[in-house]
């Protein structure tokens, strides 16, 4: 195992407390898989008596779980719970759920919410298809923005500011060879996507997926979100992109009518 970086602690730390329970949590983050009291304690140089403390009362919280198995540390869902986005008071996933559903049953694919959080997407919620065959995924899974069309319809719609932002963070990586890994050729994708009011991935983050979406806009036509038709490739064609498209419209638009009211 890759040991991490140990807690950097001086005197300026305002609270050290804080920063070891911090450090434990992204370090859970980065292992998904969980690790033991032990493990927690060599990755991060601390005493296994403040683990065991801190530990302990992240899980009496609810923040972690405990396997009963091997008896590692895992986290829970409370900390994405906490998070869930809201416009107006108002929770995005209760105001788009009836709309995932209406998008599932009219293109017949897996429909999904995401939103932005850390220059990725990340699944808030999502309707199944039916199909025998069929794509998807796990709530609370991160994506990169550039390879997937909920990411790119939200990058379209970002102020220019913040999509310098973007660019200067985020390093673009091929992982096939439809990815759009050079800014010239993302920043055209976003110009269409603009135009048209629906973005497509052609299998860019993973071969044999295409997807389309649209993002959902606020009162100040600020992307908060973004809802997408996911599908193999061979029943999602490229002349299906359109239809589905304007599917996705239809549904973020109905989704920021309700966030609105």
């Amino acid at each position: 195992m890759i040991k991490e970086a140990a807690i950097p602690l001086t005197d300026d730390t305002l609270a050290p407390g804080t920063e070891r329970t911090l450090a434990i949590l992204e370090l859970l983050g980065r292992h998904r898989a969980g690790l033991s009291l032990t493990e927690i304690a060599r990755e991060l140089d601390l005493p296994v008596n403040s683990v065991f403390r801190i530990t302990g009362t992240l899980h009496n919280r609810g923040y972690l779980q405990r396997r009963e198995d091997d008896k590692r540390f895992v986290l829970t869902n409370k900390l994405f719970d906490l998070s869930r986005p809201q416009v107006r008071e108002k929770s995005l996933v209760v105001c788009a759920l009836e709309s995932l559903k209406w998008l599932r049953d009219q293109s017949g694919e897996t429909t999904q919410l995401l939103a932005c959080a850390n220059h990725k997407m990340t699944v808030l919620e999502q309707c199944i298809s039916s199909q025998p065959i069929k794509v998807s995924s796990t709530v609370g899974l991160q994506v990169p923005m550039y390879s997937c069309a909920p990411g790119k319809a939200v990058l379209a719609h970002l102020p220019s500011a913040e999509l310098e932002k973007f660019f200067a963070a985020v390093t673009l990586k091929q992982f096939t060879p439809t990815t759009l890994a050079t800014r010239s050729s993302l920043e055209a994708d976003l110009a269409k996507t603009r135009k048209r009011g629906f973005a497509a991935d052609i299998a860019e983050g993973l071969e044999g997926i295409h997807c389309v979406a649209a993002a959902i806009l606020d009162e100040y036509r600020y992307p908060v979100a973004a809802i997408t038709v996911m599908s193999p490739s061979f029943r999602l064609k490229r002349d299906q992109f359109e239809k589905a498209g304007k599917l996705c419209i239809e549904a973020a638009e109905t989704i920021t009518r309700r966030l609105l009211a």
